[in-house]
């Protein structure tokens, strides 16, 4: 399932600036765009779109009409608009160049998978909500991560992008569905440790593959949402940045005690440059790969 065909198709004149098209990303993508003033032509949503304006841009405005709702909004920075699966737009308009607009699509499979919280009750949802110029710095603040992972993928690009999908599946479900989320009752504290522990094992034996959210969560058997959320919560870093962190860690080991080249060091960390690797390496430990090598030696 190719979710930036959704764009393609709806914004056939509007200019890619950068995507997430070939990063991997499973039941999400996400893509920044420059939009041409004019209108758009009649559009059939076959995805889930959440669109964030990261900047104002004066006098523009964007009109369009779906399920019968006329809506006109002004682009102003942190403005979003949101499009449900099977929503019928046919009336479209930009009123003015916009530079930059951040579009996110989000398959309804994906929604339904991750936005139970406790991984025991399946979601009650007949659809999301038609909805222009909303304001939600949670939301917001999920893009920017996005964004910023499009334009620097790191070791943990995987398990970050999945931990960002499951708290926006989370956050439409329990504020933009026309039926809320149940709550089921909270595991355990012992349980929860263990699940812990058993994640960090899990992560350790796997630190030279590409492992996300929902291969960690399935191995300690719960939701990812549900994952994410008491990894925190015991260890006081998202799972991502844990997982970046050992990944660091083995990355400085195998420097210390090794001659296995820097290019190789970086792809068996998951790394998809070994310039990506050298930057995160410097911004980790204040010298370079090469450096840290050569003082050790």
């Amino acid at each position: 399932m190719n979710l930036l065909r959704h764009g393609d198709s709806k914004f056939p004149e509007a200019r890619v600036l950068c995507s997430s098209s070939g990063l991997g990303w499973r039941g999400i993508a996400a893509e920044m765009r420059s939009h041409p003033a004019g209108d758009l032509p009649p559009f059939v949503s076959s995805q889930i779109e959440i669109t964030i304006a990261p900047e104002t841009t004066p006098g523009a405005s964007v009109s369009r009409k779906g399920w019968g709702q006329r809506q006109q909004t002004r682009v102003e920075k942190g403005t979003i608009w949101i499009s449900p699966m099977g929503v019928a737009e046919d009336d479209i308009r930009i009123s003015r160049y916009l530079p930059s607009i951040f579009h996110i699509y989000l398959s309804m499979d994906r929604l339904l998978a991750l936005s139970d919280p406790e991984g025991s009750a399946s979601a009650s949802l007949h659809h999301v909500r038609y909805l222009a110029g909303v304001r939600d710095e949670s939301i917001v603040q999920i893009g920017h991560a996005l964004a910023e992972d499009l334009r620097n993928p790191s070791a943990a690009s995987r398990l970050l992008v999945d931990s960002l999908t499951a708290a926006l599946a989370n956050r439409m479900a329990r504020n933009y569905c026309d039926t809320g989320m149940p709550r089921g009752t909270a595991a355990t504290a012992a349980r929860d440790m263990r699940r812990v522990r058993l994640a960090i094992e899990f992560m350790r034996a796997h630190l030279d593959q590409p492992i996300g959210l929902d291969e960690i969560a399935a191995a300690v058997a719960v939701s990812p949402f549900h994952f994410a959320r008491l990894f925190r919560a015991s260890t006081g870093l998202p799972p991502y940045r844990y997982l970046a962190n050992l990944r660091m860690e083995n990355a400085r080991r195998l420097l210390a005690h090794g001659r296995m080249p820097l290019a190789e060091i970086a792809l068996s960390m998951q790394f998809s440059t070994p310039a990506n690797f050298a930057r995160a390496f410097r911004q980790a430990t204040g010298m370079s790969p090469t450096e840290y090598r050569r003082q050790l030696s």
